[in-house]
């Protein structure tokens, strides 16, 4: 399973860079990545295989982390594909918090969702999911 990894810091130059080379250092490959800043504060988005491992290595360099899952889900590459599981997701009081598309080929797009009721959102997008959440 892929979780995110949430780094909030102070916005500076080579902030990334530094992210991405103390994961590297220690062999953890980033599958994804986002980045925002919001008034001088830097929220910068991991997607990791090992969580465990990488929240460890990054809090011991000094940075806040927090932790949420993403679902990663496949939908057909056509119009209205979104707006289906989206609806579906709203009508069940589940809150859409981020959302990226990995791949599209014209036939199929993968896209990587965080949510505020993952367990919820799991089971409402079962026929979606790419991966299934192993962890407890």
């Amino acid at each position: 399973m892929m979780r995110t990894l949430v780094v909030v810091a102070e916005d500076k130059i080579g902030l990334l860079a530094d992210i991405s080379y103390v994961l590297g250092k220690s062999k953890i490959n980033i599958e994804g990545v986002s980045v925002n800043v919001i008034g001088g504060k830097a929220v910068v988005g991991v997607v990791v295989k090992d969580d465990i491992k990488a929240k460890d290595v990054l809090t011991r360099s000094g940075y806040t982390v927090m932790e949420t899952g993403v679902i990663v889900i496949k939908l057909e590459d056509k119009p209205g594909s979104l707006s289906e599981i989206t609806k579906k997701l709203a009508e069940e009081g589940v809150a859409i918090q981020n959302v990226h598309i990995i791949s599209k080929n014209g036939k199929y797009a993968v896209l990587a969702l965080i949510v505020d009721k993952e367990k919820k959102a799991r089971v409402l997008l079962k026929d979606y999911l790419v991966e299934e959440n192993t962890r407890q």
